[in-house]
């Protein structure tokens, strides 16, 4: 009896002591969050400042998919499209009905500085489970100082996003499998549907996310091999879980089917990768590079990654370390963590596929073509750098610290400002994603400002047949609501308006090629062209005024 109660005694301490050191993890936690979001404040007031908060015509499109859908002649859920996930639009519905907050960019810096925040937190905290905070440390600064994400992190890109939601499905696995070594079945049963909720977000945010959470799924199964496991709270979680993550991508290919008449509309739709690919490719020229080469496919996203990561010297370096910081963190912690951190290495084989056979170009300065396209995707590679770093930086320190108990600091201290430097030199140098974004966009902004100066001299409140998919940044800048547009998202109207282009709108507007252009092309009647906008570099528009239609009549609605 008393070996008995002195055993429960030890249990009690022990844990004890394990949710006292939680507890404190999660102090820390909130520490970097919070210091984490004054950095992201200060990154939005100087890319707002310097008018960057739009330069990517993507994050243009995002906006106008949220605004869409609160703002549009029908209104709702159809406006989602088709080959976008639709978790970065919905959340962005709060911020988007603000008009100013739409015309500006600054609705599409929320969503994106709180994913920072939780992904740079998020990373502190996977690391700290296995290190001391000040190795912990050096993740949270390593991925919470790079100028590229500080950037993206004030526009409507989802790339922030994503990077929350793969570090922090990685942290709720690692603390599962945790809670069920320590035989806390409720706690297992909370994390795994925590985890769950994390993962079908990131099934609505990237085709990425799809194959993150199917191998999650798999570390997730691995911890649930013993079968008592399966008769606690955790086993009944764990099939909640997996009928979470079955359903979601379910949902999408349903609504896709529904809406578009093929549940696979994202993979072979006119607006899927594949068929941009074909309308853009050159017959008989030589295709992007990694084209059907998983190889050199790799190459190119490991370069993007890599250069926005650091300093050109260290870009081969950095690949090279950060295999020898997994390697030792999967010697030293296999039995207590199952590897889980190991999840933030899938973005390599993805994209090495996806570029390969998926039509998923990455262009980088210094490889041929010698231009920008996709540099961005290179930043999911962030959370595996900065972990693997941090872990072998206290393997380094702890090394030299078994010779001499103060050298330990030193190896950190070194470690900090190697980051803070290559943090200022990249911002320096400007970010990769950064330099894409302004490339990219030389000939778009200003066209787009001279197309919303002639859209501002239009009379007010008058109905335009318009196609929106390129260049609607410029009636966002000349703040028209969407509602007075007819456009390919209007789907009871815009079919019969092309039929009859001078009988739908007040004012008809083209691009070259377009289907608008088509339609007049094809209906002229009762059009009367008042205008033209040309760029170097960009399609002319053309603005017609209606002689068949009421000036500032109603659209009907359906």
């Amino acid at each position: 009896m008393r070996s008995s109660a002195n055993s429960r005694t030890s249990t009690n301490v022990t844990m004890t002591e394990a949710e006292t050191e939680r507890l404190t993890i999660r102090g820390e936690t909130f520490v970097v969050a919070w210091s984490s979001l004054l950095i992201a404040l200060f990154a939005l007031s100087y890319c707002f400042s310097h008018n960057l908060l739009l330069l990517y015509g993507d994050a243009v499109a995002h906006l106008h998919i949220a605004r869409r859908l609160i703002d549009s002649i029908n209104p709702g859920f159809r406006q989602l499209g088709s080959v976008w996930l639709p978790f970065p639009h919905i959340i962005l519905l709060p911020f988007i009905w603000r008009m100013g907050w739409w015309q500006t960019g600054v609705a599409g810096a929320f969503p994106s500085m709180g994913a920072y925040v939780f992904a740079t937190a998020g990373i502190y905290r996977l690391t700290r489970m296995w290190t001391k905070p000040a190795v912990a440390m050096l993740a949270a600064l390593f991925l919470g100082l790079n100028p590229g994400l500080l950037y993206m992190q004030t526009t409507a890109m989802n790339e922030p996003l994503f990077l929350a939601q793969m570090i922090w499905a990685a942290v709720l696995i690692v603390e599962f499998r945790q809670a069920l070594n320590a035989e806390e079945p409720e706690r297992a049963s909370k994390l795994i549907i925590g985890a769950g909720v994390v993962l079908v977000t990131a099934v609505f945010t990237r085709y990425d996310g799809w194959v993150y959470t199917f191998v999650a799924w798999l570390v997730a199964a691995s911890n649930m091999l013993r079968r008592d496991r399966w008769k606690s709270k955790a086993g009944g979680a764990f099939v909640l879980f997996t009928v979470m993550l079955a359903v979601a991508p379910l949902v999408w290919m349903g609504y896709c089917a529904r809406q578009f008449g093929d549940p696979l509309d994202f993979i072979r739709g006119p607006y899927s990768a594949k068929a941009i690919d074909a309308r853009t490719s050159t017959p008989g020229a030589p295709h992007y590079p990694g084209w059907h080469s998983m190889r050199v496919a790799a190459l190119y996203f490991l370069k993007a990654s890599e250069l926005g990561a650091v300093i050109p010297r260290m870009a081969n370096p950095l690949f090279l370390l950060s295999i020898a910081g997994s390697v030792i963190a999967a010697i030293k912690w296999r039995a207590k963590a199952g590897l889980g951190f190991l999840l933030l290495w899938i973005p390599l084989p993805f994209y090495a596929y996806s570029v390969a056979y998926g039509s998923v170009p990455i262009f980088i300065p210094p490889w041929w073509p010698h231009s920008f396209y996709n540099t961005r995707y290179g930043m999911e590679m962030l959370p595996v750098f900065a972990i693997s770093l941090a872990f072998l930086c206290g393997w380094i320190a702890n090394l030299v610290m078994q010779r001499k108990a103060e050298a330990g600091a030193w190896v950190i201290g070194v470690f900090v400002l190697l980051i803070a430097g290559n943090s200022y030199w990249l911002y320096k140098q400007q970010p990769l994603v950064l330099q894409e974004a302004i490339a990219n966009s030389r000939s778009r902004i200003p066209f787009e400002a001279a197309y919303a100066n002639q859209l501002a001299i239009l009379p007010k409140n008058v109905t335009m047949l318009v196609y929106t998919s390129e260049h609607i940044g410029a009636f966002q800048r000349a703040g028209i609501e969407l509602k007075h547009t007819i456009n390919e998202s209007d789907y009871y109207q815009w079919i019969p308006a092309l039929k009859d282009p001078a009988k739908a709108a007040d004012y008809v507007i083209t691009t070259d090629k377009d289907p608008v252009a088509k339609a007049v092309a094809e209906h002229p009647e009762g059009l009367t062209l008042i205008n033209v906008v040309c760029s170097t570099g960009q399609p002319c528009v053309r603005f017609y005024r209606s002689d068949r239609h009421t000036a500032g009549g109603s659209i009907t609605q359906k």
